[in-house]
């Protein structure tokens, strides 16, 4: 059967490069999944879970933008920031999103700022939330 190979990279390190047999990635408009022999493309990457599957077994990250190449049974993610989801504590999310929101914005471009923390920081909570419940 066909695999595909999973890269995560971000500017301090290489974290993931492994087989798969699938992978699905928050992209700044909803999730796209990936088999073997998929069509060749590039997509921005949103704030969420990037989830890869091998023999059986899901590795869970928590992405924050970026870019992700499909080319070749290769998935390549480039991002600032991956964390792996067991790192990620819920309780320090939820405080992260009340002092975003806590924040006053003055002006269209502070709103539009807050606005985008918050919804990364919900991301993060979200992504939180769901990696306990599977522990």
């Amino acid at each position: 059967m066909a695999r595909l190979r999973a890269i995560i990279v971000t500017p301090e390190r290489k974290l993931v490069d492994q087989s798969a047999d699938g992978v699905v990635v928050p992209l700044f408009d909803g999730e796209l999944g990936v088999l073997p022999l998929h069509a060749p493309l590039i997509g921005r990457l949103g704030a969420g879970e990037l989830r890869i599957l091998s023999d059986g077994k899901l590795r869970a990250f928590f992405v924050d933008g970026g870019f992700v190449e499909v080319l070749n049974d290769v998935v390549s993610v480039m991002t600032s920031r991956a964390q792996a989801v067991e790192e990620l504590d819920v309780e320090a999310a939820a405080e992260a999103l009340e002092a975003t929101l806590a924040h006053k914005a003055v002006g269209d471009d502070m709103l539009l700022s807050r606005e985008e923390a918050a919804a990364k920081a919900r991301s993060l909570l979200r992504t939180a939330r769901r990696a306990a419940s599977r522990r």
